[in-house]
């Protein structure tokens, strides 16, 4: 029989099958095999038994947080408590794009900063949508809800960003746990305890642990280049062009940061992430 694992809690595989779920085991040779299921997966099982007899090929897989057969990401953004920071985001977009995952910026705590603030992040997001990104706000609830039909959708942002906050304005049913903020350190416990796939919207949902850190030397400098989908509107005196060392008469994108075409942000991240610095 067909499924998908919902949720994993420590050996136990909960695997939706037509609306059922069965609590299940893996077999013992995926081990050997090197096979680890995940939350997302869709599998065979033996509904007698209770075992996964199979791990069906994956659509993408994500490394933090660990699922797979994602469609499209709501990337959950604080501007305040924890601080907004487009490393962060760029990151998370960058994982979404090499990942053939679809990016969703969603904004929170938008009340927490000043007028001048919200004037200059309101630039930033136009930029984001300017080149392709859908910016939403915590506030806009109904047009969140749009989002899910017919989509499996990751949750995901910095520790204490809102995302439970966001799943219980969407749905109060759900009643996620919200962790409160060290104002010390800037960043919130982990209130979420495993990886959960829920019906939602018609649609399906994975919420994740929060995360702070994110390993990109698994990718490759091509790799993260071509992520960077504005870049591809610009045409380089060599193809080969990184970006990155070569002068602004050589490197169309280098000159489109000084014009203001490309947002500098995006452009300094980029250099941060060829070069490996994976600080914040």
């Amino acid at each position: 029989m067909k499924g998908q694992i919902v949720k994993i809690i420590s050996n136990l595989y909960y695997v939706n099958c037509n609306g059922e779920i069965y609590i299940c085991h893996s077999r013992g040779n995926f081990r050997n095999k090197k096979i680890t299921p995940v939350v997302g997966d869709y599998c065979n099982i033996n509904e007698k038994d209770n075992y996964i007899l199979e791990i069906l090929p994956r659509k993408n897989f994500l490394i933090r947080p660990l699922v797979a057969n994602i469609d499209q990401g709501l990337i959950v953004t604080s501007l305040k408590t924890p601080d907004f920071s487009t490393n962060l985001l760029d990151k998370l977009i960058l994982i979404m794009e090499l990942n053939k995952i679809k990016p969703i910026i969603c904004i929170t705590k938008e009340d927490l900063i000043t007028r001048t603030e919200k004037d200059e992040i309101r630039k930033i997001m136009d930029y984001y949508e300017k080149i392709g990104y859908k910016v939403l706000y915590n506030y806009e609830v109904d047009e969140i809800k749009t989002i899910f039909k017919e989509k499996t959708t990751v949750f995901t942002g910095q520790t204490g960003a809102g995302k439970s906050s966001l799943f219980n304005k969407l749905d109060s049913n759900l009643n996620f746990d919200v962790g409160e903020v060290s104002e010390a350190l800037g960043r919130g416990r982990h209130t979420t305890r495993y990886v959960e796939l829920v019906s939602l919207f018609g649609g399906k949902l994975v919420d994740t642990p929060g995360f702070s850190s994110i390993d990109l030397s698994v990718y490759t400098k091509e790799q993260m280049k071509d992520a960077f989908i504005e870049f591809k509107n610009y045409e380089c005196k060599y193809k080969d062009c990184m970006h990155n060392n070569e002068s602004e008469n050589e490197c169309a994108i280098k000159k489109a940061v000084i014009d203001n075409k490309i947002l500098k942000s995006r452009y300094q991240n980029y250099i941060k992430f060829l070069n490996n610095d994976n600080n914040n």
